[in-house]
Formats: C-alpha cells, sequence, structure tokens
C-alpha cells in the first residue's frame, strides 16, 4: 500500500495517534506535513520521520482558525505539493457533569474538533478535486458511538465528525474522493493519561484485556489512504478492540 508520490496533511501531528500517523504515512512514501498548534512537538515529530529517511515538515498553528489554515496550506503546497491525502486528526477532550458545561466550554470544542475539520478540508479538497484523487479520513471517537458520561459536548462533537464524513462522502463519491473516519477506542496517548479514571483497570476490562495502541489507529488510516481502499467511502472503520460492536 504504497503512498509514493502522495502529499499528506495531519493536524494534530505533534504527539500521539497524530504523530504515528505521520511517521506510518511517511513510512508508506507519503510526504507529510504535520500540522500542530505545538511546534516544538511537530518539529520532533518530523526529525523522527526524516531520521528513517522519510520526507515531511512541521508546520504551527490553530487547525480551527482559517487565517492560520489558510498559511498552513500555502507552506504546504510551496515545499511538498499540492495535497491529496488529509487526516482531520486534531482535537480536544474534556471531562465535565452535563449540568457544568460551560457555553464556552461547548464552543471550544465544537470549534477544535468540528469546525477544525471543516475549515481544513474546505481548504485542502480543491487540490484532490483538480488531481481527480484524494483521501480525507477524520479521526472520530467510539464516545459518539457508544455515549460517555461526562462527556456531552466531546461526544456530540464526535457525532458531527461522523455525520461530516457521511454528508462529504456523498458529495464528493463521483470525484475520485474517498471520505471516511477511524473512532479510535481506548488507546494509551498522552492525552488519553490526563483523563480521570485508572488506565491499567479500564484496559484490563477491555475485551482484548489491553489498551490500543496508536499506531493500531495508524495502520487503519494508511489503509484508508491507499490506492487500495479506492472503492471504500463514508464508513467508519471502528478501531477499538471489540470495545464497541455493531
Amino acid at each position: 500500500m504504497s503512498l509514493a508520490g502522495k502529499t499528506a496533511v495531519v493536524t494534530g501531528g505533534a504527539r500521539g495517534i497524530g504523530q504515528s500517523i505521520a511517521t506510518v504515512l511517511a513510512a508508506r512514501g507519503a510526504a507529510v506535513a504535520v500540522w500542530d498548534l505545538n511546534l516544538e512537538g511537530a518539529e520532533k515529530t518530523v526529525a523522527a520521520i526524516r531520521e528513517t529517511g522519510g520526507t515531511a515538515i512541521a508546520v504551527g498553528g490553530d487547525a480551527a482558525d482559517a487565517t492560520a489554515i489558510a498559511a498552513a496550506a500555502a507552506r504546504t503546497r510551496a515545499e511538498l505539493g499540492a495535497v491529496t491525502v488529509l487526516v482531520n486528526n486534531a482535537g480536544i477532550t474534556a471531562f465535565e457533569p452535563f449540568a457544568s458545561i460551560t457555553e464556552e466550554s461547548w464552543d471550544r470544542l465544537i470549534r477544535v474538533n468540528l469546525k477544525g475539520p471543516f475549515l481544513v478540508t474546505q481548504q485542502l479538497v480543491p487540490d484532490m478535486l483538480a488531481a481527480g484523487w484524494g483521501r480525507i479520513i477524520n479521526i472520530s471517537s467510539s464516545s459518539a458511538q457508544t455515549g460517555a458520561p461526562a462527556m456531552a459536548h466531546y461526544a456530540s462533537s464526535k457525532g458531527g465528525v461522523i455525520g461530516f464524513t457521511k454528508a462529504l462522502a456523498m458529495e464528493y463519491a463521483d470525484k475520485g474522493i474517498t471520505v471516511n473516519n477511524v473512532p479510535p477506542g481506548f488507546v494509551d496517548t498522552p492525552l488519553m493519561r490526563e483523563a480521570p479514571f485508572d488506565m491499567d483497570a479500564t484496559a484490563a476490562a477491555m475485551p482484548m484485556k489491553r489498551a490500543g495502541r496508536p499506531e493500531d489507529i495508524a495502520h487503519a488510516v494508511a489503509y484508508l489512504a491507499s490506492e487500495e481502499a479506492g472503492y471504500v467511502t463514508g464508513q467508519t472503520l471502528s478501531v477499538n478492540g471489540g470495545r464497541y460492536l455493531f
């Protein structure tokens, strides 16, 4: 499943799942632009990719700000070429009882987790239309599939990502562009380590008796980004170790 000759953008690629996705796409031959608000972290991801012979650049900026996105896209095109693979991974989470969620907190999660993918995709999809080929992979969440206490805003934002995926898949199905989403289950990442629960006990309760690893998500994304997945669109590829079955 070679991605040689493709240029990919991975938002939120400084750590965790995004870092693993960027690394795996680069290993498959893609030139990868690692976009992240944390430029230092993005540069570390890029350094690791380059050490193994891959091609990558780090681009700092807010993936939910239209001006920053336009600048990031312009730099990516100038240095790596037109973008035909997009992974909307950047996101934030929060754990707050529903009655305690403020309007500010609600808006913050919707802005980053849902508005962000909208803005980034709208900026980059013209490259794919011009090429007659594209792959858009949105990282959603199993919390949107199962529901989650104290995460109404997060689950709602990620549920929106799933709906966004399906709508775009229908709109671009005859344009050579596929749009799919991957909802990670319980994955051991720095962000998850900040959550208010026992990681080891939760992992032991999973059907596979372990937490997911970032690379579990990354390899699923790499498949959806490949030529071999050209007849797969509008789909939810759940990578959750059996946490949610449907």
